[in-house]
């Protein structure tokens, strides 16, 4: 996982209207996805894992080709991308590619440290 605490979009936070889902109580793994990516299967797998062995955790899915204004707005490039939302809604972490089990669990834990702010 890349990117750090509110780097590259300052306090932008995702909620259910631009998520299409509720987030999680404690944080959120969201990830863009397309139809003939297959590395995105093995990441909605690793996701769903991990969001299913911490309470409070949603993982979401969403297809890049049925968003591109959202796609857009957030930079994503490729498929799979996957945002790690604090339970604000701001992103804190975001990486390209096929994530491992232990970043994803790695950056879930800086989502949920991180100070949440009014």
């Amino acid at each position: 996982m890349v990117s750090g605490p509110g780097e590259e979009h300052g306090e932008r936070r995702l909620g259910a209207a631009e998520l299409g889902a509720e987030l999680g109580e404690r944080a959120t793994l969201v990830q863009f996805s397309s139809a003939f990516c297959q590395p995105c299967r093995a990441t909605r797998r690793t996701l769903a894992e991990v969001a299913g062995m911490v309470d409070g955790v949603a993982h979401v899915e969403i297809d890049a080709e049925d968003r591109l204004a959202l796609v857009r707005e957030l930079d994503v490039l490729r498929t799979p991308t996957v945002l790690v939302l604090d339970a604000r809604g701001r992103i804190v972490r975001r990486a390209a590619g096929q994530p491992r089990k232990a970043d994803v669990i790695a950056a879930l834990g800086q989502a949920v440290r991180w100070p949440a702010r009014g």
